[in-house]
């Protein structure tokens, strides 16, 4: 696992990145630029999103966040596709004392169904490990809890392959993810974006709804 450099002092809010399964914490590099630039701390890290079980990679990033939430501000999550089924896994497991919101981008909470399709298959066991058959639609008795906390989805309704954009995902959806499985019962605000799945964290209009959720617990009228 390595430690992005943090940025901000700590009177500024914190906000943990987490990225997506194959992902790297550069994928987040445009998101967390403009999380600076609007006066936040921010903590970008990279883990092993294939070698094990997403409750077990929450454990493992604990060390990180819980030095990062020595600081007198609220700690806040922003994370892409599968980062933020990590995301929740750790609030349940090492709740921060000053926690604030998260905020999901194309997150998986009920499943992919392109992870349905494909999980059976030893590429796809082999690619992504553990996590990845996590990902299904299937209802699991390890299941993460309610929320108690403040969470806005962001989902994306524009996908690059046709495949799974029309054949195998309910629509809308962003050829990963469909809109129906990104939300989440108790969240507190949700929004739609044309963009695709890998799209989310680099879109403008994605970008400044997570600035405006941390801020101010809503997403902005459209």
């Amino acid at each position: 696992m390595h430690e992005a450099p943090r940025s901000g002092d700590a009177r500024c809010p914190g906000v943990v990145l987490l990225h997506g399964i194959a992902r790297t914490s550069a994928s987040l590099t445009k998101l967390e630029r403009a999380l600076r630039a609007a006066g936040f701390a921010t903590l970008n890290i990279d883990y092993p999103s294939r070698k094990k079980p997403i409750v077990a990679l929450a454990d493992d990033l604990h060390p990180a966040i819980s030095r990062f939430a020595e600081r007198d501000a609220p700690l806040h999550f922003v994370a892409h596709s599968m980062g933020g089924l990590v995301a929740r896994a750790y609030v349940a497991k090492h709740r921060p004392a000053r926690l604030g919101s998260v905020v999901m981008l194309g997150t998986p909470n009920g499943g992919s169904e392109v992870a349905d399709l494909l999980s059976g298959s030893r590429l796809y066991r082999a690619l992504y490990g553990p996590a990845g058959l996590e990902l299904t639609t299937e209802l699991r008795p390890d299941a993460l809890p309610s929320l108690d906390y403040p969470v806005g989805v962001i989902a994306g309704s524009r996908f690059i392959d046709p495949i799974a954009g029309l054949f195998v995902l309910p629509t809308p959806n962003d050829g990963r993810v469909s809109v129906q499985s990104a939300l989440l019962a108790g969240m507190a605000d949700h929004i739609v974006v044309k963009t695709s799945h890998t799209g989310l964290p680099r879109h403008a209009a994605a970008i400044a709804q997570t600035i405006a959720f941390l801020r101010e617990g809503r997403f902005q009228p459209r």
